[in-house]
């Protein structure tokens, strides 16, 4: 067969890949689109470190998809290959044997997707099917490798990936969850057992799960994403590239590791940032964005990032993920430049984003349960007079002041609350938003649940709105958000925020007057950040 085949690659109007729906927000699939994006930014990096050359012109590069749902990095890295090949592998049947069976590999995540994966790829659920396009495999699973595997229980808890076993030790009428590629200590012979000895990938591509369907909701949930990216650089890939929530960028649950790792690799060649998960993933309800990355293990150096939201322009730069003196990624590249000129002005040191101990707000800020109470606590009605009034989840109501044991240097001097949970809405993400709940003033003798943290304390009323002033102003709120990396406004998202002078009334203007805020800096801070009235305790957007 050389000038033509019963079948193509592609072509198929509509693109089923185009329309599939998610089976939820822990498994998500690709767009074909996006896959194509990842590609090129592969293809681009390839020819950059190979003189120019084509990475779809070679036929010994091998490609792995560790976490395969619906097979469109496989689907597409084939259609490339064997225009690619053309030349090289003249008969259209012998060149998409060999891409098949010498080039493209994927490991499914469920037993479902790895039949959508192979009908993706070889047009049939079945390598060796009727109408299958390849004619080359001895196995019905080709190169797409799925075998249910379990969980290793400890005390309650999956020894790998931290599932919860009353949740998912079910039975085997049930899906398991237990993701072959991070369930094992040696993932470099687990898929010599998958695919044969001679096994080294020189691109490994995917999307993996983001986190266990294990009872947990939201934000609650456990992340599982970071151990692929763990695996897939323990198989010392050429290349390696994947979608992931943008959480990482500032820790979270269970990532302070992971980001550490991240931020201090240097392999790490771009980061492609989207801070709307549905401008990847329509109908998606995923908060924080989403990006994906290009690692290449052989020319390390500073870092492309760009960041994407809706019709915004693509903002771009090179430079290195870990700054001196923060502990985060700054996800802004405008952000960055801000905080470089307030840091400055604060602490005299152009070189560090690290505060001085004495300029630093987040000293102001309590840690969760101010007082030591949950966010579950009701009070009662006043009963005596020197009663604490408590702003609790829902309103206010009384507590007697010997029932308080923590915080008890607060409960008599001026203070702030400010909600521990933002505004938001629902799961997307929308800009200009505001940061932070609207922070509310609390007079001596007054306390709060867990659902507030408390700034302070504070000797006056008028020092007390003085902050509140400064918390309203859209530079402050920016500054918050470049450490926040969830709905969450703990006292550590106030890292980059320093502390003024409490005896004025602040606002923009003085703060971007004192730091020397540009016009376009000033565009910059008014597209992402909400203006605040603050009108009270309220958690309207």
């Amino acid at each position: 067969m050389s000038g033509s085949a019963t079948f193509t690659l592609r072509g198929r109007n509509p693109d089923v890949l185009t329309c599939i729906a998610n089976l939820s927000n822990d498994e998500v699939f690709t767009p074909p689109e996006f896959a194509n994006r990842m590609l090129d930014t592969l293809a681009e990096a390839w020819a950059a470190a190979h003189t120019g050359a084509d990475i779809w012109k070679d036929s010994s590069v091998r490609f792995l998809d560790p976490c395969t749902k619906s097979g469109v990095f496989l689907r597409e890295i084939t259609s490339r290959l064997s225009d690619g090949l053309a030349e090289e592998i003249p008969d259209l049947q012998e060149r998409v044997d060999h891409i098949l069976t010498k080039q493209v590999f994927g490991i499914g995540t469920t037993y479902l997707t790895s039949l959508l994966a192979r009908r993706s790829l070889y047009c049939s659920k079945h390598a060796r099917g009727e109408h299958s396009v390849a004619k080359g495999f001895t196995r019905d699973a080709g190169n797409v490798w799925f075998e249910r595997t379990e969980h290793t229980w400890r005390d309650g808890r999956c020894a790998f990936c931290s599932a919860s076993q009353k949740t998912l030790d079910r039975g085997e009428g049930r899906e398991t969850h237990a993701y072959a590629f991070i369930h094992t200590n040696d993932v470099q012979t687990r898929v010599r057992e998958m695919f044969g000895d001679d096994m080294q990938f020189d691109v490994i591509i995917g999307n993996p799960p983001y986190q266990l369907d294990d009872g947990g909701f939201g934000t609650s949930a456990a992340p599982i994403y970071q151990l692929f990216v763990e695996q897939a650089k323990a198989l010392q890939p050429r290349y390696l590239s994947m979608i992931i929530p943008s959480r990482w960028f500032a820790g979270g649950k269970g990532l302070d590791e992971f980001r550490e790792s991240m931020l201090g690799d240097e392999r790490i060649r771009s980061i492609d940032d989207f801070l709307s998960a549905a401008d990847v993933f329509p109908g998606v309800g995923l908060k924080g964005g989403v990006c994906y990355f290009l690692w290449d293990k052989d020319h390390p150096g500073p870092c492309r990032v760009a960041t994407h939201f809706k019709d915004w322009p693509i903002s771009t730069a090179t430079r290195p993920l870990m700054e001196a003196g923060a502990d985060v990624f700054i996800r802004f590249n405008e952000g960055l430049s801000i905080l470089r000129k307030v840091v400055t002005v604060e602490s005299g040191d152009a070189n560090s984003l690290l505060l001085p101990d004495a300029k630093r707000f987040d000293r102001l800020v309590s840690s969760r349960k101010p007082f030591g109470l949950d966010t579950t606590f009701k009070g009662k009605p006043k009963t005596a007079a020197d009663d604490l009034l408590v702003y609790q989840n829902g309103g206010t109501a009384y507590l007697s002041r010997e029932s308080i044991s923590i915080g008890r240097e607060l409960i008599d001097k001026w203070k702030l609350f400010a909600g521990y949970a933002a505004p938001g809405t629902g799961n997307r993400d929308t800009y200009p938003h505001r940061i932070i709940s609207t922070p509310f003033i609390g007079k001596p003798g007054e306390i709060s649940s867990e659902t507030y943290l408390c700034l302070g304390p504070f000797d006056s009323q008028a020092e007390a709105e003085s902050v509140l002033s400064y918390l309203s102003c859209r530079l402050t709120r920016l500054l918050v958000l470049l450490h926040k990396p969830s709905q969450h406004v703990t006292r550590k998202v106030y890292t980059f925020v320093p502390v003024q002078d409490w005896t004025m009334k602040w606002t923009d203007e003085a703060l971007y007057a004192k730091y020397g805020i540009t016009d376009s800096e000033i565009d910059f801070i008014e597209k992402v950040v909400r203006p605040m009235n603050l009108s009270g305790p309220t958690e309207d957007e």
